[in-house]
């Protein structure tokens, strides 16, 4: 499968072209990619590498993602192909997430085929997941479209950080997401993955305007996010946008990639973030990795 056109992008001089998917702005020289490393200049061309290049695929329950108010009990059929752009030092799939596409093994399917195995599975809709699927959105928007046109629904698995014109294209193929909320610090965002928190916020909003489904992860890892003065932020924000039915998922860290060193989130953390969103208003809190 020959790699396909990204959309988003513009050249510049050099042969160099200008990556407008995510507020990176990756400015790629020709035969390199950007850091998400899955889009490569070719001669003024960005190609995604990973179209129709899955490198994972599974079937999960619903509640894995997690979703756990949207089609209790269902399963999906999940994907993932290498990518993201971000570079969290706790990673729990740096696997494929940080990885080039010649580096992991991969499949070979169209948007059409894959909806066809949804379907031969028996699996009322498709998450996009594991990496980043809006580093793939062009294979993830293709593949929705088709779902859509099945009969199926779609599940956006993600960390937020895109452009906002991508987002306003992708968001009418979604029926649900779960964003990952790594914390409620800018400083943080940027030591720990490499990005900015407004914009992570600008696409729950996004999401929320346009009708989808929406529940949040926090991964709260011990030292870096824990506090609770913090998470107390954060949970009136989502309360102050009216994002309290919202299901909220504390969840427990482990040592994990660059942050190996770090002991597992103690238990009593998350009750403690638990009680701290009750508090202030939020109506679904859940913990996550507790057993």
């Amino acid at each position: 499968m020959a790699a396909h056109e990204c959309n988003y992008y513009h050249r510049l001089d050099d042969a160099a072209v200008e990556c407008l998917l995510c507020p990176h702005h990756c400015h790629i020289a020709n035969g390199r990619t950007g850091r998400c490393r899955s889009r490569r200049n070719n001669d003024s061309t960005l190609l995604s590498e990973v179209y129709g290049r899955p490198c994972a695929i599974a079937i999960d329950p619903v509640e894995k993602k997690p979703l756990y108010h949207f089609h209790p009990g269902t399963t999906c059929l999940s994907i993932a192909c290498t990518g993201c752009n971000f570079h969290c030092l706790n990673c729990q799939n740096h696997d494929i997430s940080q990885a080039a596409p010649n580096e992991v093994r991969h499949y070979r399917l169209t948007p059409e085929e894959v909806v066809d195995l949804c379907i031969e599975h028996h699996c009322p809709g498709i998450a996009y997941t594991y990496t980043e699927p809006l580093t793939w959105i062009e294979y993830m928007a293709d593949t929705a479209r088709r779902a859509h046109e099945k009969g199926l629904w779609n599940i956006l698995v993600t960390a937020g950080y895109v452009c906002s014109e991508p987002l306003a294209d992708l968001l009418p193929l979604i029926d649900a997401a779960n964003i990952d909320l790594k914390s409620f610090s800018d400083d943080i965002y940027r030591q720990v993955s490499g990005g900015k928190l407004s914009v992570v916020l600008d696409t729950i909003l996004a999401m929320r305007d346009a009708g989808i489904w929406v529940e949040v992860t926090n991964l709260i890892i011990p030292g870096v996010n824990d506090d609770m003065g913090m998470i107390r932020q954060m949970c009136q924000w989502l309360v102050s946008h009216h994002l309290d039915n919202a299901p909220l998922h504390f969840s427990r860290f482990f040592p994990q990639y660059r942050m190996s060193h770090l002991p597992p989130t103690p238990v009593k953390t998350l009750h403690e973030a638990r009680e701290v969103a009750l508090e202030e208003g939020m109506k679904h809190v859940y913990l996550g990795n507790v057993f």
